[in-house]
C-alpha cells in the first residue's frame, strides 16, 4: 500500500527556505495549453500571508494573457491605494465606480472589474460570460483597430492602438474611431454595463406587462405574490441603472478628472520630458560641456546651485501646470465618448420609469377595484341589516300576540290574516322609506 501511495503524492518540498519575491517554479500545463496555476508559490503565499490572485492581461495589440500576482503587487505595477483594489473585489459588493488614477483607470462596472493602463487591461480572473465577452470584444477592436492603422487608413496621421489620435480621411479632424487605448477599453466596459443592465430591463419588462395585465383581469394572492417580486427586482435593478448614470454624469461635470483619464497622453509627454531633461544643452557651453551637467562643489558657489535647482524646479511646475491646462482644454473626446453612454443608460432608466408607473397605475387600479368591490359588500350589508330589521317587525307582533292573555281579537276567525297584512304592509312601508333615505343621502346608487 505504501508503494503505491508514493507515485501520486506530491515531492516534498527542500527544507531550504523559498523567498517570496523569487520566479515560481514552471508547471505543467493543461489541456489547454496553458500552464495551471501560474506563479503559484505555497511556501511564499505562507510566509507572507497575501494570495495569489489570478488576471487577464490585455495588451494594446490585443494579446491576452493569464498572470498571478499579489496584491502588493499590482499596487506597485498600477501605482494604486489598497482602497481601490478592494472596489475589484469580488468577495464585496460596491457600487459601480470609474476613478480616475495618476497611471490607471480603476473600472467596477457590474461584471466588469478592471484596471486600466496606458499599456494594458488587467482584469480579475473570471468565468463569467460577460468578462469573456469583454476580453474578446477588446481584442477585436484592438486588433481591428491596429491592422487599420498597418494599412494606412486616416492619410497617414495615426499611430498605434495606444498612441491616441489619428487623422480622418480628410486629413484634418481626429477620428472618434482611434480613440487612445484606455478609452477604447473604457468604451467596451461602458457597452458591456450597458448592454447588461439594458438586457435585463428588456427581461424584466417581456416579464412584467403580461403579468400586470393578468393581475387587472384576475386578482389573486398568487398574481400579487409575483408582482411584489416583480417590482423589488425592479427597484435593485433600478438602484444599479441609476448609480451608473450618476457616476458617467459626475465624470462629465468634473473637467479635471476626465483630464486625468487621458493616461496614453501623460505617459507620451512624461517619455518626452524624460528625455528632453537628459538631452538639454549639450552643444554650447564650452567644449563639449552639457548646460545641465552636475556643477563642481569646488569650481561652484552654494548660491549659485541654490539658485540653479529653484528654477528648475519653478520650470517643472511651469511645465506640468501647462501641460494640466492643455489636458484640461482636450476632454472633448472623452466627454463625446461619455456622453454616448449617459444617452444608453439614461434610455434604460427610462424604461424602467416607465414600467415603475405602469406598476404604480395597476396597483391604483387594483385599488380602485378593491374599493369599488368593498363599497358593494357596505351597500349589500346595509340593505341586509335595513331587511333584518323589518323582517325584526314580525318578531315583535308574534312576541306579543304570543302572551299568556285572552282578548276579543282572538275569538275572530280572519284576526290572524288582517294581522299579516298589517305588519306585511308597515314592513315594506318602513323598508321603501330606508331605500329613500339612502339614495336621498346618496348612500347607495339606487
Amino acid at each position: 500500500m505504501a508503494d503505491l501511495k508514493d507515485p501520486l503524492l506530491p515531492p516534498k518540498p527542500s527544507s531550504s527556505s523559498v523567498n517570496a519575491r523569487d520566479p515560481p517554479l514552471p508547471s505543467r500545463p493543461s489541456a489547454s495549453g496553458r500552464p495551471l496555476f501560474q506563479g503559484m508559490d505555497f511556501l511564499g503565499l505562507k510566509k507572507r500571508g497575501q494570495g495569489l490572485r489570478s488576471w487577464i492581461r490585455v495588451d494594446t495589440s490585443g494579446n491576452s494573457q493569464i498572470i498571478e500576482v499579489d496584491k502588493f503587487t499590482m499596487m506597485r505595477r498600477c501605482d494604486l491605494p489598497a482602497r481601490d483594489l478592494r472596489l475589484l473585489d469580488p468577495l464585496f459588493v460596491y457600487p459601480s465606480t470609474i476613478l480616475g488614477r495618476e497611471k490607471a483607470i480603476v473600472v467596477n462596472l457590474e461584471q466588469i472589474r478592471c484596471i486600466i493602463t496606458a499599456d494594458e487591461v488587467l482584469l480579475l480572473n473570471s468565468l463569467d460570460n460577460y468578462v469573456l465577452q469583454y476580453v474578446v470584444e477588446l481584442q477585436r477592436r484592438l486588433t481591428d483597430g491596429g491592422d487599420l492603422n498597418r494599412r494606412g487608413v486616416g492619410g497617414g496621421g495615426g499611430g498605434g492602438a495606444g498612441m491616441g489620435y489619428s487623422e480622418g480621411f480628410g486629413g484634418g479632424t481626429p477620428s472618434p474611431d482611434y480613440l487612445p487605448f484606455e478609452f477604447r477599453a473604457l468604451e467596451v466596459a461602458l457597452e458591456a454595463a450597458c448592454t447588461f443592465l439594458d438586457g435585463q430591463a428588456a427581461e424584466l419588462e417581456i416579464e412584467a406587462y403580461p403579468l400586470l395585465d393578468e393581475l387587472t383581469s384576475k386578482i389573486s394572492t398568487l398574481n400579487l405574490e409575483r408582482v411584489r417580486r416583480l417590482k423589488s427586482r425592479l427597484v435593485a435593478l433600478t438602484r444599479r441603472v441609476q448609480k451608473v448614470r450618476d457616476e458617467i454624469e459626475q465624470l462629465m461635470d468634473d473637467d479635471g478628472d476626465m483630464a486625468e483619464m487621458y493616461l496614453s497622453e501623460k505617459k507620451l509627454r512624461m517619455e518626452a520630458s524624460f528625455y528632453g531633461d537628459q538631452s538639454v544643452g549639450y552643444g554650447s557651453s564650452g567644449a563639449g560641456l552639457s548646460a545641465s551637467a552636475p556643477v563642481s562643489p569646488v569650481s561652484s558657489p552654494p548660491d549659485v546651485r541654490k539658485l540653479e535647482k529653484s528654477l528648475s524646479i519653478a520650470r517643472s511646475r511651469h511645465e506640468s501646470m501647462k501641460s494640466s491646462d492643455s489636458m484640461t482644454e482636450n476632454i472633448e473626446e472623452l466627454e463625446m465618448l461619455l456622453e454616448a453612454y449617459f444617452v444608453v443608460i439614461d434610455s434604460t432608466l427610462n424604461k424602467l420609469t416607465s414600467l415603475k408607473e405602469y406598476i404604480d397605475d395597476t396597483e391604483d387600479f387594483i385599488n380602485i377595484q378593491l374599493d369599488n368591490v368593498r363599497n358593494q359588500l357596505i351597500q349589500f350589508e346595509l340593505l341586509l341589516t335595513t331587511a333584518t330589521f323589518v323582517v325584526a317587525i314580525f318578531g315583535v307582533v308574534a312576541g306579543i300576540f304570543g302572551m299568556n292573555f285572552s282578548i276579543p281579537l282572538f275569538d275572530n276567525e280572519g284576526a290572524f290574516k288582517w294581522v299579516l297584512i298589517v305588519t306585511g304592509i308597515c314592513g315594506a312601508v318602513i323598508f321603501c322609506s330606508f331605500l329613500w333615505f339612502f339614495k336621498y343621502r346618496r348612500l347607495m346608487p339606487l
